[in-house]
């Protein structure tokens, strides 16, 4: 486990000498908190629900949760530019654990970003319902920085360029944040609309952080659970699989 203990060492190195990242990446959850959290709170009340920011703030910490972890697959690009990459890949150690170290370096970064944007909506008013439920929902939010790193350690592996890596990002990484139910309640919605939020790894995990940070659940916390484990399970094998045939 000595490559695996590297790696994640270095990703997490990379992210914590790079202070400018670190107050970056807090403007667009910040931007989503105050002017949605804020702007739609009134009409929320209106329909009945309650405090609007209360509903959005396990959305917009989730969310950067999932931009943070997938987007760590540029930091694959710029070895694989730099040479780091052709490195690594020649030592004497699986690909598996250079793979599940750089994944688990990732997911540790996105988890301090997203304590970080908590803190910041606990500052403008969000609520737990109850500090026991807190390591369930730290919980949650690991099996979520895993999934989508893992996610994009797999699509960083099969390109060689930041722009394709920046589209297909885009195209992903979108819709499963708009089809979550991160934004709007996940009940009455069309067919269409429904089948895609079920379909979405990422609503099973805001689900999660609703139920134990607020107590309200469209699914049942075991459900949310039990889905992000498989795809957890999944999406690092599959990683793994598309690691293996990298090419420095």
């Amino acid at each position: 486990m000595g490559a695996v203990y590297v790696l994640w060492l270095r990703e997490l190195r990379r992210y914590t000498r790079s202070r400018v990242q670190i107050v970056v990446s807090l403007g667009q959850p910040m931007l989503y908190l105050f002017v949605m959290g804020f702007g739609l709170g009134a009409v929320f009340q209106q329909a009945g629900r309650g405090s609007y920011l209360q509903f959005v703030a396990p959305g917009i910490i989730a969310m950067t949760v999932l931009f943070t972890s997938t987007f760590s697959g540029i930091a694959l690009l710029w070895d694989r530019q730099f040479g780091f990459l052709k490195e690594t890949l020649v030592a004497p150690v699986p690909r598996f654990k250079i793979m599940l170290g750089r994944t688990c370096g990732a997911a540790t970064v996105a988890m301090i970003q997203g304590t970080l944007v908590a803190v910041i909506c606990v500052a403008a008013g969000f609520r737990p319902v109850s500090i026991a439920s807190l390591p369930l929902a730290i919980g949650i939010l690991a099996l979520t920085a895993i999934l989508f790193a893992a996610l994009g350690t797999s699509i960083g592996a099969g390109l060689k360029d930041m722009q394709g890596f920046q589209m297909v990002m885009n195209f992903v990484v979108m819709p499963l944040y708009f089809l979550s139910g991160a934004m709007f309640p996940l009940d009455n919605l069309p067919r269409a609309l429904t089948i895609a939020t079920q379909l979405n790894p990422l609503s099973y995990s805001i689900d999660g952080l609703r139920a134990t940070l607020i107590g309200q659940a469209h699914f049942t916390l075991s459900m949310d659970i039990t889905v992000l484990v498989i795809m957890g399970f999944v999406l690092i094998c599959f990683g793994a699989w598309r690691f293996s045939k990298i090419e420095a």
